[in-house]
């Protein structure tokens, strides 16, 4: 019984790797009455050797599944062994890994077997009966299955703390190419009626009508894109995240970068490794446009549609605008010092507040932790030099590069004795 319970557990967690949006951030589920868990500090994590995030127990509940994506190792038409747990194999596993302390939570995927709601059912069932029969209040993300009823996301969205649904592809054209049964509308539909619950709950609880409002999905929703499987640019991929992202309030967007799993005609011709530069390109584009005020326009457009792989989207952007610097640390407002190159969020707070009590000079700045190096070429303090000729945009790029510790590109010793 434990040898094929193994055998099951080897295959689907394997199958569930591909699948990167397993982020706990946002849950605040307590234990109250005695229950088992606690996912007020979210859920742990460990990574794979080729920097994916991997939750402690993530699984599907099976790979069997009815469609024939080309992009995907659960594929009907892939030579692949099967397996499937039962509802109470996976509650019984999640007990037993959290009891032996090894997990702080479930990510709970599946293929799709006979149909939407036929699969969405046991998912449902499986989170229930560790809510209420065994009461467990560690942290759950569940998938979502495109095409399931109202009925059962509403009964999911009661258990889970945060829900999620592959977008698959940056584009329509992308996705009917290699999926050509799905439909982004299929995922658009569940995205915003369980974005549409989460406000109606909202809404219930600020009445004060209700004396006890359920929580609903906590920690919100979220969705990954398949990179590199089809020919979009980085800009369509950032204005297709931005338009989600406005859309259904998501909380985060994932990228993952395509990884071959069987030879197919309509797929691209790469390596044996994902394409992770260009991955961490795309998330360091989506945290500008998260927390640093930045719009897709001004990173990406038809003149730059691609991000640049030697250099971070925030260089990218301040060098091909050396018209607005630099600044003057010392009276510019908080949005445009966010935008230099070596200065965070954290560190543009504590340089307005810092600023009340007097000018700042360099050594104060380097001592509230901004990268200095960089930020130096494109602000002004105290004590900074008055220059009359400022450096051109290649010159401080390759100043900069030469700097760096970048393992993506190392300067020609030729090309850094020109400066």
């Amino acid at each position: 019984m434990w040898e094929r319970l193994r055998e099951k557990l080897t295959i689907l967690a394997d199958a569930a790797k591909y699948d990167v949006s397993c982020s706990s951030s946002g849950g605040n589920r307590k234990n109250d009455n005695k229950g088992i868990g606690d996912s007020s500090n979210g859920i742990c994590h460990t990574y794979t050797e080729d920097g994916r995030c991997v939750s402690l127990l993530k699984i599907l509940l099976t790979n069997h599944c009815i469609y024939d994506c080309a992009f995907c190792v659960s594929r009907k038409s892939n030579d692949v062994k099967r397996a499937a747990f039962t509802v109470d194999e996976v509650v019984e596993l999640t007990m037993n890994f959290y009891r032996r302390n090894y997990i702080e939570g479930l990510f709970l995927s599946s293929g799709i077997f006979k149909n939407a709601d036929f699969t969405m059912e046991r998912l449902v069932k499986i989170v229930k009966k560790l809510r209420i029969e065994q009461r467990f209040n560690g942290y759950i993300h569940l998938k979502t299955i495109p095409g399931a009823s109202p009925e059962l996301l509403t009964e999911a969205g009661l258990y889970a703390d945060r829900m999620s649904i592959n977008l698959e592809m940056p584009t329509e054209s992308g996705l009917k190419l290699l999926a050509p049964d799905k439909s982004h509308e299929d995922v658009k539909k569940p995205l915003g009626f369980i974005q549409d619950t989460i406000t109606q709950f909202k809404d219930e609880k600020k009445t004060g009508l209700i004396k006890r409002v359920p929580k609903f999905v906590p920690a919100g929703q979220s969705t990954q894109m398949v990179i590199g499987a089809t020919p979009e640019t980085d800009m369509e991929i950032m204005h297709s995240a931005a338009q989600y992202y406005k859309n259904y309030s998501l909380k985060r967007v994932y990228y993952s970068g395509y990884i071959p799993i069987s030879y197919d005609s309509r797929m691209p011709v790469i390596g044996s490794q994902p394409p992770l530069l260009r991955e961490n390109r795309l998330y360091q584009t989506d945290w500008l446009m998260r927390f640093y005020g930045f719009e897709v326009k001004e990173l990406l457009n038809e003149k730059n549609p691609h991000l640049d792989t030697d250099i971070d989207p925030k260089l990218s952007w301040a060098l091909r605008n050396m018209d607005q610097f630099p600044i003057d640390i010392n009276t510019a407002d908080y949005n445009m010092i966010l935008r230099v190159p070596g200065i965070g969020v954290t560190s543009a707070k504590k340089i307005v507040q810092a600023r009340r009590f007097g000018r700042l000079r360099s050594d104060q700045l380097k001592k509230i932790g901004i990268a200095y190096n960089r930020a130096r070429h494109f602000i002004r303090c105290a004590d900074s030099p008055y220059a009359i000729n400022e450096p051109e945009a290649n010159h401080i790029k390759s100043l900069i590069l030469a700097e760096s510790n970048s393992k993506y590109l190392k300067i020609p010793q030729t090309q850094l004795s020109l400066f």
